[in-house]
């Protein structure tokens, strides 16, 4: 009877949504500001991946339209998945999607966690299909803050082939940045590189930033070389992994390395790469260069509407100690003046900057969504213009 009812909830599950969902994990980044450089607290505090990729919201949706299908059997039915595997009973796909809908604590993930194990011991070859079971407990796992848990599964070796999606091996690395365990990221990067698992975008930007906060020597070199493995092949290589890779060449002194990473950036008009800009000329002795992007970021006529480049309190201070006694002080602290006073210095460190949540692709309004047929008289519209 379960089972049925189960079956019935995932084939309805896409028509019972319901919207009260809390909010994703969100957090706040604390910065230090250290003469010379930039330097973040230990430990991110927000996720690198947008809410399109971890799609955690759709996920307690599907678990709530689940669980309202089969009110009153959820307890009972972990229990006696329980059960099951203490009998070695064989496990169904469809049993295995009902169970990681209906986990709500992390005693439920465990026995969700031992599931899998069996379903892979059992099914290890044999091909599952179009649906992929990693990205369902990943966020099952990122839910419940069980980023331990997480990482320990993927990189077990017994379940090589189980998560063979990048999106799994991603969602787990986002985890551990958020909780500031760079190294267990970096592990779980290496298994999917042994695994043969491809790295996509999301990757090369995860790998950047952990890379990026470990701040060493070999990080930097990992970072360096996923990136000119990517560029050999032709792949697209975010913005953003650029970013991270400037700034950790920075905090490791490699001046004209940062630069050369910053030239490959396609469009460096936003405020981070601004910022950016402003360190490595300031490093490099560019002064003059430096002062001339906060000469350009002070437009005394632009509408009210524009938004005003900003610079980083920290950014400025690296600016006012590289000309620090010579010929440029003068100029600089006029112009940081002038920024001051029109709001374009922020207290946001470059490590906010950096480890910011991407806001991911907007959905389009309903009301600008094209229809093709009129509501009044049920004919085709011939243009979009002449909609109702």
């Amino acid at each position: 009877m379960v089972q049925s009812v189960g079956t019935m909830a995932l084939a309805r599950v896409g028509k019972c949504c319901r919207s009260l969902l809390r909010e994703p994990f969100k957090g706040v980044f604390c910065g230090v500001v250290q003469p010379g450089w930039i330097e973040g607290c230990i430990g991110a505090k927000r996720h690198l991946l947008s809410e399109d990729v971890i799609k955690l919201q759709e996920f307690q949706q599907r678990k709530l339209a689940v669980a309202h299908l089969i009110t009153g059997q959820k307890g009972n039915y972990i229990e006696q998945f329980s059960e099951k595997l203490q009998r070695d009973e064989l496990l169904l796909r469809d049993d295995l999607k009902l169970l990681l809908h209906l986990c709500q604590s992390a005693e439920d993930v465990v026995v969700a966690r031992d599931a899998i194990y069996r379903y892979h011991a059992e099914n290890r070859n044999l091909v599952y299909g179009e649906f992929k079971f990693g990205p369902l407990f990943m966020r099952l796992c990122y839910e419940q803050g069980l980023e331990d848990l997480a990482a320990a599964t993927v990189i077990d070796k017994s379940m090589s082939g189980f998560f063979n999606d990048s999106t799994s091996f991603n969602i787990a690395i986002d985890m551990l940045f958020t909780k500031g365990s760079y190294e267990n990221a970096l592990e779980v990067l290496r298994t999917m590189r042994s695994q043969v698992v491809p790295f996509n975008k999301d990757t090369l930007t995860l790998a950047s930033g952990t890379c990026y906060k470990m701040n060493t020597e070999e990080s930097f070199r990992i970072c360096t070389a996923l990136i000119e493995e990517a560029q050999t092949k032709g792949h697209f290589i975010p913005r953003h992994t650029y970013c991270f890779a400037v700034a950790l060449a920075l905090r490791q002194n490699k001046t004209e390395k940062a630069l050369s990473l910053f030239t490959q950036i396609m469009t460096t008009d936003t405020r981070l790469c601004q910022n950016l800009k402003v360190v490595i000329l300031a490093m490099s002795g560019a002064v003059t260069e430096a002062i001339s992007v906060l000469s350009v970021a002070m437009l005394p006529k632009s509408p009210s509407f524009v938004k005003r480049m900003e610079f980083s309190q920290e950014v400025v201070d690296v600016l006012r100690m590289r000309c620090e006694d010579g010929p440029h002080m003068m100029k600089v602290e006029q112009i940081v003046t002038q920024l001051e006073r029109a709001e374009q210095v922020t207290q946001l460190t470059l490590d906010d900057m950096l480890c910011h949540t991407p806001t991911g692709k907007r959905k389009p309004s309903p009301i600008m969504e094209d229809r093709r047929t009129s509501r009044r008289t049920l004919k085709p519209l011939r243009s979009t213009l002449l909609s109702e």
